[in-house]
């Protein structure tokens, strides 16, 4: 089998395909969203390099491959074709991540202020994940104003800001201390 190049040149003009054939601008709300989700998947793999929890690892795993099937859904002419099996996020894959979610909170001290971002290492990369997950959100309900977005895809990623969230706090309370906000 022949070697793929690594370059096309298909998008030197400012243009590139969506999964369906339509070749639309690279500054077009599709692209934006899923290269956002794409953004976030390389910081997941940034946090990865700094978890030695081997479930939160198995965890971590499962969310990057998720992120790339909502990037393939969110590059599909959803308007024009049905999303691929590959492109679909459950109901499944949403009760996983909320199930692990409520597992690390039952272990966490309530907390009654704001915290901040930091406290360790790994607090710190998950915290990026949260505020890049958050924007990616963001440009998908941009995406939404104007084309079909399955609900569980929207779902998916709001649950992830969340996720982040609390892994951020478990890393503090294990391997640092939690920063809250003073309002003085």
């Amino acid at each position: 089998m022949k070697k793929s190049l690594a370059y096309t040149k298909t998008g030197d003009k400012g243009t590139t395909s969506l999964v369906g054939g339509t070749r639309v601008s690279k500054t077009h709300v599709r692209l934006d969203a899923y290269g956002t989700i794409d953004e976030l998947n390389s910081f997941v793999g940034f946090l990865i390099c700094a978890i030695t929890d081997k479930n939160e690892l198995e965890v971590l795993r499962f969310i990057q491959h998720k992120l790339f099937t909502v990037g393939s859904y969110l590059a599909t002419e959803t308007e024009t074709m049905s999303a691929k099996a590959a492109s679909i996020i459950s109901d499944q894959n949403i009760e996983y991540i909320e199930k692990h979610m409520d597992e690390i909170d039952s272990k966490l001290p309530a907390i009654r202020q704001f915290v901040l971002p930091g406290g360790s290492e790994s607090a710190s990369r998950a915290h990026i994940c949260r505020s890049v997950c958050r924007r990616a959100e963001r440009c998908m309900y941009r995406v939404k104003a104007d084309y079909p977005v399955e609900d569980n895809i929207l779902k998916f990623v709001n649950r992830l800001s969340d996720y982040f969230f609390l892994l951020a706090r478990k890393e503090c309370n294990l391997n640092g201390e939690e920063i809250f906000w003073k309002q003085d």
